[in-house]
């Protein structure tokens, strides 16, 4: 299975009473599908997926599965704190046609976590009983777990394990791992400010959650990359910087939102006890995304 391209890791859409929007989902994705983004993963983090009960996510999975266009690829976000718990949301996946489950790090218990043999054990636990590949999904900014390159490496070993989402934003990382993984194993990125380089040291391709906002910019670096024209993808990476940091790493999710309704999209409110961006900030996002087609 190939990952290359850009992924966004859809928002989920709620109304003003916080249930899930259905036909906001299916408003999105069929914009969303006249793009060449190359899939979609649902009920990652950026779908605020903590804040959904097991019931909502085979909502959320049943409906961008009815509305995706037949060439996007299906990515469920599964990863919860136990094993049988993931397991079980992997393989309800599978069953509604998802052929790959993104899984974050295991983070609760993070004195007990925060070792290889640890995540080496969960992830391959995981892997020995779904059925469907998986992707590593790491963020450490917000789990305050880091797993390491060597980890990577010896899980990358798992025919189950297929790649990793690597969202610190660390080049060096990225290369490391790119390294020192088994021939065939995709290492992708999380962090928008970081694509063009990414791509150039190696990178598969990415899973951005500023493709919700701005999926044809990050195309354009994608396919500049492709094409091997270098100063072009630099060109566009510059021009989105600033506009990926303000809804990633400073707003968040509200502000991500925020940004979808500005470019013809449906964001709305998020979930509490996140709450939608003030003035100043609607002000500096829109500032931001001036010229920058959604």
């Amino acid at each position: 299975m190939k990952l290359q391209g850009i992924y966004p890791p859809i928002t989920t859409p709620f109304n003003h009473e916080g249930e899930i929007y259905k036909s906001k989902v299916e408003h999105n994705v069929g914009k969303w599908n006249k793009t060449a983004l190359a899939g979609y993963v649902v009920c990652g983090s950026t779908g605020e997926s903590v804040m959904l009960t097991p019931e909502e996510k085979y909502r959320m999975w049943e409906w961008v599965a009815a509305a995706a266009a037949p060439e996007k690829l299906l990515i469920a976000g599964t990863g919860m704190e136990s094993v049988r718990e993931t397991v079980d949301l992997t393989n309800r996946a599978a069953e509604m046609g998802y052929k790959l489950a993104m899984v974050r790090t295991p983070h609760y218990y993070k004195g007990l976590l925060n070792r290889n043999e640890a995540q080496t054990l969960y992830f391959r636990a995981v892997a020995d009983r779904t059925k469907i590949p998986l992707m590593i999904y790491n963020w450490p900014q917000t789990t305050g777990i880091d797993i390491s390159p060597e980890a990577v490496a010896e899980l990358s070993h798992h025919p189950n394990i297929i790649a990793i989402k690597e969202s610190s934003g660390n080049l060096e990382k990225v290369m490391q791992m790119i390294r020192e993984v088994r021939p065939g194993f995709q290492v992708l990125v999380g962090s928008a400010p970081t694509l063009a380089p990414s791509l150039a040291v190696g990178a598969a391709g990415a899973v951005l959650a500023f493709a919700n906002a701005a999926p044809y910019a990050l195309i354009t670096i994608w396919e500049a990359h492709r094409t091997r024209e270098g100063e072009a993808a630099l060109d566009w990476q510059n021009r989105v910087s600033r506009a990926a940091q303000l809804v990633t790493t400073k707003y968040g999710v509200p502000g991500l939102k925020y940004a979808m309704d500005l470019n013809g999209y449906y964001g709305g409110p998020p979930r509490l006890p996140l709450v939608p961006v003030g003035p100043e900030a609607q002000r500096e996002i829109a500032e931001a995304f001036a010229g920058i087609k959604g």
